[in-house]
């Protein structure tokens, strides 16, 4: 998608969801401790750091025992709030800001934390070739695969989508991210 029909639409979505980010953001404040948004480190194209945006749905500190590791299923690091924003991608609506300042698209390869990119850069052959374009908020591997598709798996849609992105696919990626939303499917 061409960056200023992307900056756009980014503007026009951030200004249309605002009423539901702020509802978002009143229910984090009153139901955990700690911010409302949770900021964090991730590689995006060209292997460059950048810092993302999302709402938190995590409690504070999640990863002080672990360290670094993928989400999982039933995941007692996440609130209450924090089910309900991520099974309606609300906690994304943050991402916005990223498209807005360049650091992100709407469509791409979803971005890593640097610690996990590096042991998948190490483990799956290709996995820095998605580095070639910006991440995004939603991606071909998210309206194709499920949460928990493998870090392979999800390359193979990632490199697909770096060898065949074109304004075409970008909208055909949106309308199934709109559909996978509206009915709760998909990643």
């Amino acid at each position: 998608m061409p960056e200023r029909c992307e900056i756009v639409l980014a503007a026009f979505l951030a200004l249309a969801f605002l009423p539901l980010a702020v509802l978002a953001a009143v229910a984090i404040r009153v139901t955990s401790r700690g911010p409302v948004l949770f900021r964090q480190r991730r590689v995006g194209r060209g292997a460059s750091e950048f810092m993302i945006y999302k709402f938190r749905t995590m409690h504070v500190d999640a990863e002080s025992e672990s360290g670094p590791v993928l989400a999982r299923d039933g995941d007692d690091r996440v609130t209450s709030v924090g089910r309900i924003l991520r099974a309606t991608r609300i906690d994304e609506l943050p991402q916005l800001v990223n498209v807005l300042n360049g650091d992100m698209s709407l469509v791409g390869p979803r971005p890593e934390r640097p610690e996990l990119a590096a042991e998948f850069v190490r483990r799956i052959p290709r996995y820095a070739e998605r580095w070639q374009v910006k991440p995004g908020i939603t991606g071909l591997a998210q309206v194709r695969a499920d949460y928990h598709t493998s870090a392979e798996e999800k390359l193979t849609y990632d490199l697909s989508y770096v060898a065949r992105r074109s304004l075409a696919l970008d909208l055909r990626i949106l309308a199934a991210t709109a559909r996978a939303v509206a009915t709760g499917a998909g990643v």
